[in-house]
């Protein structure tokens, strides 16, 4: 299963989008189900232009059954709430929020966004694990900053698919 954010919808489903061609061929390359949630669609039928071939390609799109949509019950909602609080420094609105807790809910890591610098510091909870999400398309991630030392590093590719990817106790 592969999270898929505002971004890449938009660059899909709008040619002009400067992000089209990559996200178009990065898309043909994916052979795991798509899943968004209500927020994220939300999102992205606003930034695509009304009266485009944008909004009736993407409706076509999720009806053709290429990309599932999750809602957001009271729970999800409040954990929402409680990440956008958390990341307020990003800031965090309501549709990558809603990735987060997605992610932690279906226990997957992939991301399918544009939006690095972001889906770069947010962190999936696990348990006590905090995890870095696998940025599809994005050669060089998924990374681990060092708390405390201002160093990243890449994810052992190994170890990246596990959830105790931060490292162990004995580091």
């Amino acid at each position: 299963m592969i999270l898929v954010d505002t971004g890449p919808l938009v660059a899909l489903f709008d040619p002009s989008e400067a992000q089209h061609s990559r996200c178009v061929r990065l898309l043909e390359g994916i052979d795991e189900s798509l899943v968004t949630t209500t927020p994220v669609l939300t999102e992205a039928f606003h930034l695509l232009r009304p009266g485009s071939p944008g909004p009736p390609r993407l409706m076509a799109f999720i009806t053709d059954g290429g990309l599932s949509v999750l809602p957001l019950d009271d729970q999800w909602r409040r954990r929402c709430f409680e990440l956008m609080v958390h990341y307020a420094d990003q800031p965090m609105d309501l549709a990558d929020a809603s990735i987060v807790s997605a992610a932690e809910r279906c226990r997957t890591d992939k991301v399918f966004t544009l939006d690095l610098k972001h889906f770069g510091a947010y962190r999936i909870r696990r348990g006590y694990h905090q995890i870095p999400f696998r940025v599809i398309g994005d050669a060089e991630g998924p990374w681990i900053v060092r708390e405390g030392t201002g160093e990243d590093s890449p994810v052992p590719d190994e170890h990246a698919h596990l959830p105790g990817a931060l490292g162990s106790a004995a580091e």
